[in-house]
């Protein structure tokens, strides 16, 4: 078996305002680094329907985007959702093929007919809660493929592992309840979207929080991985592991104060996999979340799947 690119190109038509960290130039970057990574297969995205949506999501919320906010993009080019939030006329197929490309890669492992997958898409999605949209995040894309698991292949113990440098508040509000989904973070304390505090734990002891201090680099983000995510990770025996692969934590990126580099999410990748492999015959998928400076997005999403590849 191999690891498996999920991306369609539909997701560079989700278009952002001028000057917006979130643009197509992500997708692109790391679409054109990827493409002589021998014994990478790639695949196109399906769309997500509705009911794999509303596992998720509520009705209104995507009502409200894939209906009234699409139909105002058409006409005014792009609707801002918040400040940092925008669509435009293709972003609801964007939207939608990003879900779609998780549910894809979890059919796709669970078929035997990959190792594991890594999704090369976009809008990002782990900050988008269970009844809104927001900090660039139109619906959370792990969380889909998540509940897609459980209720296709009866999967329980389903966890998210998240090294993006923001705190993903969506993927926590949409399995805060559940004790079977478990979400555990590394992210730069104080920073967007001001969550994620080593004190919010969920309903069962199944969300774990790992703040860094800006400035924090490998070693310290290693020490948390190594001494709180993948203890509670392990703890937890899940059936199934998914990422939200965000490169923003990179020591080059505009947005954020972390000091990671390829190397450290090469790293955190092959420990993730590692601990698949003990619990859950090696099923791993991951979605790309955020990263702003294009080299080192494009240089750190190859080292993330490189060691896919490798585990």
């Amino acid at each position: 078996m191999t690891t498996v690119l999920y991306t369609h190109k539909a997701c560079l038509g989700h278009e952002t305002p001028p000057g917006h960290p979130e643009s197509a130039d992500r997708l692109r970057a790391i679409l054109d680094e990827l493409q002589d990574v021998s014994g990478l297969v790639w695949a196109e995205a399906p769309l997500a329907s509705r009911a794999d949506l509303a596992r998720a999501h509520t009705a209104g919320l995507i009502e409200n985007v894939l209906t009234t906010l699409a139909a105002r993009a058409a006409e005014e080019h792009y609707v801002r959702i918040d400040a940092d939030t925008a669509m435009s006329a293709g972003s609801s197929e964007a939207a939608l093929r990003a879900a779609g490309a998780v549910i894809a890669a979890t059919d796709a492992v669970m078929a035997g007919r990959a190792r594991n997958a890594f999704c090369a898409v976009r809008p990002p999605g782990h900050h988008a809660e269970r009844k809104r949209a927001m900090g660039f995040c139109l619906f959370n894309n792990v969380a889909i493929g998540s509940l897609h698991l459980r209720d296709t292949y009866g999967l329980n113990r389903i966890a998210v592992i998240d090294f993006d440098v923001h705190h993903g508040n969506g993927t926590q509000d949409i399995f805060w309840n559940d004790p079977d989904l478990f979400y555990a973070s590394t992210h730069q304390s104080p920073l967007y979207p001001g969550t994620g505090r080593a004190s919010e734990t969920g309903a069962a002891n199944n969300i774990v929080n790992a703040p860094l201090q800006p400035g924090a680099g490998g070693e310290a983000f290693r020490a948390a991985f190594s001494n709180i995510v993948l203890p509670a990770l392990d703890s937890f025996r899940p059936e199934f592991v998914l990422v939200s692969a965000g490169f923003d934590a990179h020591k080059a990126d505009p947005l954020a104060e972390l000091r990671l580099d390829e190397e450290d999410f090469a790293w955190a990748t092959s420990e993730i996999c590692a601990l698949a492999q003990k619990h859950c015959s090696a099923r791993v998928v991951s979605a790309l979340e955020g990263g702003y400076d294009l080299q080192a997005l494009a240089r750190s999403a190859r080292a993330h799947v490189e060691a896919l590849m490798e585990a």
